[in-house]
């Protein structure tokens, strides 16, 4: 395991590159226990989706906080974006790690990517946070669809975008990301039902009452897991964890969403026969 110098972690933590499936995967380690692995959202970084709550769940836990495929420090490489090579990338850097199980937390996009693993590689999980997530497009408000058509680099955050720019590799592939991020949400075709109710880890279901996920649909989410647990919170889209864009890091709705998943996680797992 290689460590780099990072001013955005701390000194007792470790970062670094892991290379899996032709990329060179970043990942920062925090804390010690059991591994909880953060996965963020589309046009994002470790320090946008999960800055607020990070350390507050490395306390506990052993944080790993993975980079995708051309976001943040991971540079891109000539492939599209799918959320199951996301999902065979983020095993692929537990298996470097040496990391045989863990629990996933995804926000939004990397929701998607945990449910991926989940389903493609049921031992690796113990239980997921499934945060404002989908899995057919109806489960987004139709407004959603409409603005993201004709959408452009220019509509993206300001802030995503200088993130990014900190700490990307090439600040020129900023429009490549949001373009392949932009191309996987256009051509997402829904997944079954069945692949859903497959899923038989533990899950919490999180989404804000004024998310771009339609309550119904978490709810229809809650129903298809077989051990779901479902949580709606006041707030926009990742408000509750203090994303980056919503101007929520000094609320306290961060410190009790991060309450409520340790209470998940430290809860017994299902019965089996």
């Amino acid at each position: 395991m290689t460590s780099t110098e990072n001013k955005n972690i701390r000194q007792d933590s470790v970062s670094g590159y892991a290379p899996v499936n032709g990329l060179n995967m970043y990942y920062e380690i925090h804390g010690k226990g059991m591994p909880l692995v953060l996965i963020h959202g589309a046009g994002s970084t470790i320090q946008t989706t999960f800055g607020r709550v990070l350390h507050s769940f490395a306390k506990e836990r052993q944080v790993i906080a993975v980079e995708l495929q051309g976001h943040g420090h991971t540079p891109d490489i000539d492939r599209p974006e799918t959320f199951e090579q996301d999902a065979d990338d983020v095993a692929a850097v537990l298996k470097y790690l040496k990391i045989e199980n863990a629990d996933f937390l995804g926000f939004s996009n990397g929701g998607n990517a945990a449910m991926q693993i989940a389903m493609r590689r049921p031992a690796l999980v113990r239980k997921i946070i499934l945060a404002s997530t989908f899995f057919k497009r109806e489960g987004l408000y139709q407004q959603f669809w409409e603005s993201l058509g004709p959408a452009t680099l220019k509509d993206m955050p300001q802030l995503l975008k200088e993130a990014y720019n900190k700490v990307a590799p090439d600040s020129n592939d900023l429009i490549k990301m949001f373009e392949k991020d932009k191309q996987r949400m256009m051509g997402f075709k829904d997944w079954k039902a069945e692949d859903i109710r497959a899923i038989h880890a533990p899950a919490l279901i999180i989404v804000g009452d004024q998310d771009v996920i339609r309550p119904e649909h978490a709810v229809e989410m809650y129903r298809l897991l077989p051990h779901a647990r479902l949580s709606i919170i006041p707030g926009a889209h990742g408000g509750y964890i203090g994303e980056i864009t919503t101007g929520m890091e000094n609320s306290k709705l961060p410190d009790l969403t991060v309450s409520m998943i340790e209470e998940f996680l430290n809860e017994p797992g299902p019965k089996t026969n």
